[in-house]
């Protein structure tokens, strides 16, 4: 176990949090249909997963797309019933349906990015909005507070809404300015290969938050790697993760588009019952 040091106050480290997985984005589901059939499998502890289409919402309503989005949601709603009592975790964190929205790193302009949420939310009824290339710095949080707070208020006002309300994903893929943490519901500050993850650090400031505020997208982990990259993951206060053996080299260009050749073995590790 590699040393792990912070930049501040001391991480959480009593592993009484559960994990869920979080999917960065599948590939399209007619090239992905056993990746897809997964998320919607009784037992799968999912907490959120994108969908993306030419890194939005495409031009027009895919049809694979949304078969794929009402599986999830018809999933969704079972565990919120009660009716899969397997689904424990999905039940308590939502197993939403995300839209890909690209901020380009603070570029595009906003009234694209509303203009593609909206047609998530009128398609595909997703649940809520995961905001990639997100910046991070202190200059551009006022603009992704303003975002934000309107991607909100959409999706109270959309057909999509429920008790639980919807859910908000910034993909930084570092630590990022604090002020972003009262931004969204969640960020995502690791996004990377093993061969960086096992020597990453936590910045101190994380915290002061709920594991459930933080994600972990880690690829190249090889298998006799994976509960390694577990306890990294709770010592750095991550709630929820993706991990994969497969990387982006040859010829893997997402690494995150498929499923990990161990997958039920991760699956096993952090669903119902499972603890570290």
């Amino acid at each position: 176990m590699p040393y792990l040091t912070s930049t501040g106050a001391a991480v959480r480290t009593s592993g009484a949090e559960r994990f869920g997985l979080g999917v960065p984005g599948y590939a399209h589901p007619l090239l992905a249909p056993a990746e897809w059939a997964e998320l919607s499998r009784p037992g799968t502890p999912l907490h959120w997963a994108v969908l993306n289409i030419d890194d939005g919402p495409g031009a027009r309503p895919d049809p694979h797309c949304l078969e794929a989005a009402g599986r999830l949601r018809n999933a969704r709603e079972r565990a919120l019933r009660g009716d899969a009592p397997d689904d424990t975790v999905r039940a308590a964190a939502g197993g939403r349906l995300l839209g890909h929205l690209d901020l380009a790193f603070g570029v595009r302009p906003a009234g694209e990015l509303l203009a593609d949420a909206r047609a998530f939310l009128d398609w595909y009824r997703v649940g809520g909005f995961f905001l990639d290339r997100c910046p991070a710095g202190r200059a551009e949080l006022p603009a992704a507070r303003r975002l934000t707070s309107t991607l909100a208020a959409l999706l109270a006002d959309s057909d999509s809404a429920d008790e639980q309300g919807g859910r908000l994903v910034l993909g930084h893929d570092t630590h990022p300015y604090p002020g972003y943490a009262e931004a969204a519901d969640q960020l995502v500050t690791f996004r990377g290969p093993w061969t960086d993850y096992r020597w990453s650090q936590v910045a101190g400031w994380t915290a002061a938050y709920e594991p459930s505020r933080f994600a972990h997208f880690v690829h190249g982990i090889p298998r006799t790697h994976l509960e390694e990259a577990m306890r990294i993951a709770r010592w750095q206060g991550a709630g929820t993760i993706f991990f994969t053996d497969r990387d982006d080299e040859k010829g893997q260009t997402d690494p995150f588009a498929a499923l990990p050749s161990y997958w039920d073995e991760f699956v096993s590790r952090i669903g119902p019952g499972i603890s570290e």
